[in-house]
């Protein structure tokens, strides 16, 4: 599984727990990359939950890989993502 986190400044402390779900057949590519000075990328097998910390005004964009190259599939607030870390992870299969 390829995880890669680039983070080039350490003094944001804003950064929230979040959770992607890909409920899709295909395996996604999910990045961040619109925070400046950071930047966040990792494979999401199907039905694979992705836990990551994130700022929380950053968006997640998942792609799939069609005819060769990534295919940006939706964009999504990482503010939507964040989770309860009092509630468990409860997804459809």
């Amino acid at each position: 599984m390829m995880s890669t986190l680039y983070q080039f400044n350490n003094h944001q402390t804003n950064k929230q727990l979040c959770c992607y779900y890909n409920d899709s057949q295909k395996v996604e590519i999910a990045r961040i990359s619109n925070i400046d000075n950071w930047y966040l990328e990792h494979i999401v097998f199907p039905g694979e939950r992705f836990l990551f910390e994130a700022p929380s005004d950053a968006e997640l964009e998942i792609y799939f890989t069609g005819k060769g190259k990534p295919v940006l599939r939706q964009k999504l607030l990482c503010l939507h993502l964040i989770v309860d870390e009092g509630e468990d992870l409860k997804f459809a299969s």
